[in-house]
């Protein structure tokens, strides 16, 4: 059996999450503390105890997640864990963040501090109340491509994310949003609804965004990855530092191309999708996505111990 490890994205976040992972392992607890220093505020304290609404910020949220994503990551090797030994590694949106540095490309401290970045320039690429997301449900990605060009008109709607069968967002100008919404209704969508979020995330509004993360990426040292990394925008295995941070730079303003990217492992030999963080929005995902696929979800000390022995077993 051979294990690809996933990363979670935006909307995966909740307060206390990793807390236990904190208190149970000292390898988790550095993590956060790694991350408290890079940033120089406590956002330790804001993921164990809120608020929430100050969590749900995409310029804490990004960091944050990244932050339980790898110190999941640590418990899971001081219980004998090996990265480097699984087949490949893939995060949704930001967590191809966590998971570069899972993989040894980034430092955790340059990670939290180019997502503390992506989240203040993706808030700020677009003025408040000018953009949209939207969620298209029953659709396929062909019906979902076909209703954001009728719904554009001179302006901005893109597909944003292809998340699984029948799950695929769309972003852009808000006009141009709320009518792929109806555009969607009409065309047989189960539900099509507005999105609550702050800005229009992977669409081409965000250009100034991607800018910033270009000048920003380009004097971060990059190493390779232990093991490769499947990319949101290209669906390429990747180990070049360079070409790494080119998909980086394309990945704010292009499609995360998820569904195509669960249905990737199978050729690569994964037979285990390990989601390591918060929540369980991947593993939804994959069942979805791919049902030969087992899943684990490691988000707390339990499910550490859980996988450790699960690890063992596959070896």
């Amino acid at each position: 059996m051979t294990f690809a490890f996933t990363f979670p994205g935006q909307g995966s976040q909740s307060v206390g999450m990793g807390l236990s992972l904190h208190d149970a392992y000292p390898a988790a607890a550095r993590v956060f503390e790694e991350v408290d220093d890079a940033l120089g505020e406590k956002l330790s304290a804001l993921i164990f105890e809120g608020p929430e609404e100050a969590l749900r910020l995409t310029a804490n949220t990004q960091p944050a997640l990244m932050a339980v994503s790898l110190a999941a990551m640590r418990a899971l090797e001081s219980e004998g864990v090996k990265i480097g030994e699984a087949a490949l590694v893939a995060g949704h949106s930001l967590g191809e963040y966590s998971a570069l540095a899972a993989a040894g490309a980034l430092s955790i401290s340059d990670a939290a501090r180019l997502l503390r970045l992506r989240g203040e320039a993706m808030q700020t690429a677009v003025p408040a109340g000018e953009g949209a997301m939207a969620a298209l449900l029953g659709l396929d990605l062909e019906a979902a491509e076909e209703v954001a060009k009728l719904a554009a008109g001179d302006q901005v709607c893109d597909v944003a994310n292809d998340n699984a069968p029948g799950q695929v967002v769309v972003s852009g100008h808000v006009a141009a949003v709320e009518r792929a919404v109806a555009i969607a209704k009409e065309k047989g969508a189960k539900r099509a609804m507005l999105l609550p979020v702050s800005a229009p995330f992977h669409c081409g509004l965000m250009a100034p965004a991607a800018e910033a993360m270009k000048d920003a990426l380009s004097t971060v040292a990059m190493k390779a990855p232990v093991v490769p990394v499947l990319a949101n925008v290209s669906l390429e295995l990747l180990t070049d530092p360079e070409a790494i941070k080119a998909s980086l730079v394309r990945q704010v303003t292009e499609r995360v191309r998820w569904r195509e990217s669960v249905l990737k492992f199978g050729g690569h030999g994964v037979s285990i999708a390990a989601e390591i963080g918060a929540g369980k929005v991947l593993t939804g995902l994959a069942k979805r996505i791919d049902k030969s696929l087992e899943t684990m979800v490691v988000n707390g000390a339990d499910d550490v111990k859980r996988m450790a022995e699960h690890w063992v077993a596959a070896a």
